[in-house]
């Protein structure tokens, strides 16, 4: 993704400061790459010249301010830290309209909302129509579309067939030539038929036709929507903030969705509609399947592509798949509060993961994995699958086991005393023998049928094991997510106690504990656990494995990745 790639420019700008202090001089240079990095990746030049302003105004005092102190040997870094963050606010700032944002569509249950889709020819607008659809009925809207296309050939067999795909239910005609017409038929047929979310796809128009443009907003008078939306390409370029200007003046869209941000669209152009039409960006497309939308936030999105993370992007992911798979989630739960992790356990937790998207995506939710990954997504993704034939190559005794079954020590055969004496003296004092012992049998087998070594069979098991051993400390009677649910229920809630809200299966949420939340819980936990819990970033560990528990269950995710992908710790 070319939006990763400035955010790696944009690092490298900042880390080749060094670690002296900063002067203007310096600060100018930095400035200078990072502008022509926006530059190159289509953001308007009067938006890099704001932003090249307000960041000097913002860090320069900061700068002088810190060379005062000259036996400051952190100098550098700190400066590098200031113009990271400055730079990061005002990228924020780009993509963030902020209190002058139209109100946000929030569709409800059991009223008929309308959503209208608008924007250039080739811009992904029939596709998205159907990832939208498909969106909100993963929520549990009854959702359905209209074709108001007729301009466009095949327009509305492209729908008939995504629609069909995603399993909702479409309007349209072979006959009739009024977009006008098929839109409100269809608007009326789905609102008698009591349909939550119904999505209008228009045909592709240009600012300088004028024609069609009448043609949207007789449309719009018609069906009366809710919500207009304008999809714009992600390698619009430069056009994007005239574009954008004329959509807004005749259809007064209230939010934009950027596609095609998984090839090589630059994005700037949706950086420029953003700021010239204060409308915020509400989904981004990264992929031809349905699942392909991701929700868009300035902070997490800015985040990410500056390789910060975003952790709680991911955490709604794992959620997400929790809520499609309930009962799966429930029996884990169980599990866990008994302190049981099974090998099935964690084959279930590396389907989830790689249900949640490309590797891509998921690395770039966690600070450090896009790095370690290198780019190198297709290396990294068959790694996983090699640790999914191994599983598969697994029998039902071996996946429900605690892993123990694969420990279990070889007997040797005896040998006889012919060969006791025919065979030489050992060279080596000290040691009686050094012969490479046989590896288990099941573990041999295990790597034969899946392709594998055994040497990474035993690298699963091992991995196994670590995420047993932490599912037995917080599981059981004496664990300390017991000890929580217990004083939980005893201070009558997390309104007297201050602990989080409990989650969907009666668990403490985690995600939502506050520092001093975190200081009270640590209190709480037995003499030998609060010892370990003081280590520097372990609360930040318990965290990330349990995060996702009040839905979702992923626990240690990010290590799971690290070692199944070949990165360690």
């Amino acid at each position: 993704m070319v939006l990763a790639d400035l955010g790696k420019r944009l690092n490298a700008a900042i880390q080749g400061l060094g670690n002296s202090p900063i002067d203007e001089q310096a600060l100018d240079a930095t400035l200078k790459t990072i502008c022509a990095a926006l530059l190159e990746s289509d953001v308007n030049v009067k938006l890099v010249k704001n932003l090249r302003e307000r960041v000097k105004v913002k860090v320069l005092p900061q700068l002088i301010e810190i060379q005062k102190n000259k036996g400051d040997a952190l100098a550098g870094n700190k400066g590098k830290q200031i113009i990271h963050r400055a730079v990061y606010d005002e990228l924020v700032a780009l993509v963030d309209p902020g209190e002058l944002a139209p109100p946000s569509f929030a569709p409800a249950k059991g009223k008929s909302s309308v959503i209208m889709m608008v924007g250039l020819q080739g811009a992904g607008k029939t596709t998205t129509c159907t990832k939208l659809a498909t969106h909100y009925t993963r929520r549990g809207f009854k959702t359905a579309l209209v074709c108001a296309d007729t301009f466009r050939a095949g327009a509305f067999d492209q729908l008939k067939q995504n629609a069909v795909k995603a399993k909702v239910p479409f309007f349209g005609s072979y006959t009739e030539t009024d977009p006008v017409a098929i839109a409100l038929a269809g608007v009326t047929k789905f609102r008698s038929e009591r349909f939550d979310v119904i999505i209008v796809d228009t045909s592709g128009r240009h600012r300088q036709e004028s024609e069609l443009f009448e043609e949207m907003v007789q449309i719009g008078e018609a069906v009366e929507p809710d919500m207009t939306v304008l999809v714009l390409d992600g390698a619009i370029g430069q056009a994007a903030e005239a574009q954008s200007q004329a959509f807004k003046s005749a259809s007064n869209f209230g939010a934009i969705i950027v596609t095609k941000l998984d090839g090589h669209a630059k994005g700037g152009g949706a950086i420029s509609a953003v700021a010239a039409t204060k409308t915020p960006i509400i989904f981004i497309g990264t992929g031809e399947h349905l699942h392909d939308l991701e929700k868009f936030s300035p902070q997490p999105f800015i985040s990410k592509m500056l390789g910060m993370g975003d952790m709680q992007g991911l955490m709604e992911t794992a959620q997400e798949m929790a809520m499609a798979n309930p009962e799966r989630q429930e029996n884990m739960m169980k599990k866990l509060e008994k302190g049981e992790f099974s090998i099935r356990d964690l084959k279930e937790q590396l389907a989830t993961i790689m249900g949640m998207g490309p590797l891509s995506k998921l690395a770039s939710m966690i600070p450090g994995m896009s790095e370690m990954m290198g780019g190198n997504e297709e290396e990294a993704g068959n790694r996983m699958k090699r640790v999914a034939f191994i599983f598969d190559s697994m029998t039902t005794e071996e996946l429900d086991s605690d892993g123990t079954i694969f420990h279990k020590g070889v007997v040797r055969p005896k040998e006889s005393g012919k060969e006791k004496q025919a065979a030489p003296a050992n060279p080596f004092s000290g040691d009686e023998d050094l012969t490479p012992r046989e590896p288990n049998k099941r573990i041999l087998r295990v790597a034969r049928g899946s392709g594998t070594s055994v040497q990474e069979v035993e690298e699963l098991l091992s991995q196994h094991q670590m995420f047993a051993g932490m599912v037995k400390k917080a599981g059981g009677k004496s664990g300390w997510m017991t000890k929580l649910q217990q004083q939980q229920a005893g201070r009558g809630g997390a309104g007297r106690s201050g602990m989080p809200p409990l989650g969907p299966n009666g668990m403490p949420d985690l995600s939502k504990l506050s520092p001093g939340q975190l200081a009270q819980m640590q209190n709480m936990l037995p003499a030998g656990l609060r010892e370990q819990m003081a280590q520097p970033g372990a609360m930040a560990e318990m965290m990330k494995m349990m995060g996702g528990m009040g839905g979702g269950g992923l626990g240690g995710m990010g290590d799971m990745m690290r070692q199944m992908m070949g990165g360690g710790r």
